[in-house]
């Protein structure tokens, strides 16, 4: 339909994949899960339901009968009950025991847990997958010298690889806080229209016993360990909050890695990838625009205001139940995902074809490195004799003056022929030229990479080895 406003991040952004998750399909068919765990739990502890009715509701699990449901809601204004009536309508023998004992939020709320657990499991696949891109990206280029910054000012040299060692680094952090909200994944259980539990204490004539097991065999058959211990008529709303700000962790680092390849696009060292027919700009026709890493900043903005929803949310709840949640976590939570699931699609791809020019890169390099290699070349002086600060104040005056050349005139970097005429030094320009090789002057940055590929990285990614790299076809 081309006259109803669509979710760009349903239409051009997130997969289908992740989309299904957030599809009324994924929600009602979980219901009906739900629906039918919590009458085979019943059964199984005593109350007089039959075989046969769970049968007739795991026949109809999937083939939902919407235009049923569709029908009642406009009538009774509940889509919970409008669900359980066009189920009942489907299982004529069962329907008297569908949601016995349950309020809305026993298939609201622990269908928004499912989904939201599914979709993490998404988003960790992802994550990996990044990581391993930019680990064979850090791999290959460990050894090659580049020219650091600080402050986005020329700064002591690293190597291209080590560089990506530091986005890898962020991503590895997100991928321990997803691991640890998957490992605490529980669901809200049978809990009752304030949390109490008191319908079901009445359906079990006062078995408290009973009323427990009955949420430990819900989470069994719903492939959870655990139901939360308590809870008003809800989960706590807390849980929304700690999941986006997860994903907004998540932003962060894409946002940062974004932003590093715009700048050395600029700077045309490295590149994202550029199809053969892609068009950079519609009146430049020259420009090859970095358009994935900014999109990724600026889905990596959305989500990281997206965040302040649930805290608003969780912090606002009244005692047991308000429903001032309901419409926000129907756009925050989906939407969030959605983002972040575009995000890592943006960056599968652009760290799996990154363009890499190492004679700009060089040359950017040698343009600087006779500043940094000063001090250097202080010391050996002082070595042959020489005054410290003498050399210190000259070697101040050849910068000062080599820089002016370099910015005032736009000529080229002549610090070396100063200092190589200046008799105080007492050296050539063959043997200041023999001492700037780039190499000698990134510290460890190559062995800092191997150490971090081979032993961090690798550490963390053993879990994921018999899964497999995913890639990203960008559409749009």
């Amino acid at each position: 339909m081309k006259d109803t406003y669509e979710s760009p991040l349903s239409s051009r952004y997130a997969d289908k994949e992740m989309k299904y998750l957030f599809s009324p399909d994924m929600k009602f068919k979980t219901w009906r899960k739900l629906w039918i765990a919590l009458a085979e739990s019943e059964k199984e502890l005593g109350l007089d339901i039959t075989q046969e009715q769970i049968d007739e509701l795991k026949a109809h699990a999937d083939d939902i009968n919407y235009d049923v449901a569709e029908e009642r809601e406009k009538l009774v204004r509940h889509d919970v009950m409008s669900h359980v009536y066009a189920y009942g309508v489907q299982c004529p023998k069962a329907k008297g025991i569908i949601h016995l004992g349950a309020t809305s939020c026993y298939v609201g709320d622990n269908t928004d847990i499912i989904i939201m657990t599914e979709a993490m499991k998404i988003v960790e696949r992802k994550i990996v997958s990044v990581i391993r891109s930019l680990s064979d990206f850090a791999d290959k280029y460990k050894n090659l010298p580049t020219l650091a910054f600080t402050h986005f000012q020329p700064a002591q040299p690293t190597t291209v690889g080590k560089r990506a060692t530091l986005w890898i680094q962020d991503l590895l952090m997100d991928l321990e806080d997803v691991r640890y909200m998957l490992s605490k994944a529980k669901l809200l259980g049978s809990k009752g229209t304030t949390g109490t539990q008191a319908s079901f204490l009445e359906l079990f004539d006062g078995d408290h016993e009973k009323v427990k097991e009955l949420d430990r065999k819900i989470a069994k058959k719903m492939g959870y360990k655990s139901c939360f211990a308590v809870s008003g008529q809800t989960y706590s709303r807390k849980l929304d909050s700690q999941i986006l700000n997860v994903l907004a962790g998540i932003a962060q680092s894409a946002a940062k890695f974004s932003n590093d390849i715009r700048l050395l696009q600029h700077l045309k060292e490295v590149e994202e990838p550029f199809e053969k027919n892609q068009i950079g700009s519609s009146a430049m026709a020259y420009k090859r625009n970095p358009m994935r890493s900014e999109r990724m900043a600026s889905l990596s903005r959305y989500v990281m205001a997206d965040v302040l929803n649930p805290y608003i949310t969780a912090a606002t709840q009244w005692f047991e139940r308000t429903l001032d949640d309901s419409a926000n976590k129907r756009l925050s939570i989906p939407e969030g995902f959605l983002a972040v699931d575009a995000i890592l699609n943006l960056y599968m791809n652009v760290s799996s074809g990154l363009v890499v020019y190492d004679k700009v890169i060089t040359q950017h390099l040698k343009r600087e490195l006779p500043f940094m290699a000063t001090e250097n070349i202080m010391m050996d002086a002082v070595k042959r004799g020489g005054d410290r600060q003498e050399l210190h104040e000259k070697i101040r005056e050849h910068s000062m003056a080599a820089s002016a050349v370099v910015k005032r005139d736009g000529g080229e970097n002549d610090l070396l022929e100063r200092i190589a005429n200046d008799p105080a030094f007492g050296v050539t320009l063959e043997q200041l030229e023999s001492i700037l090789l780039p190499e000698k002057y990134v510290g460890r940055a190559p062995q800092q990479t191997e150490d971090f590929l081979n032993e961090t990285v690798a550490e963390a990614l053993k879990p994921y080895e018999n899964i497999c790299t995913e890639t990203a076809e960008i559409n749009v």
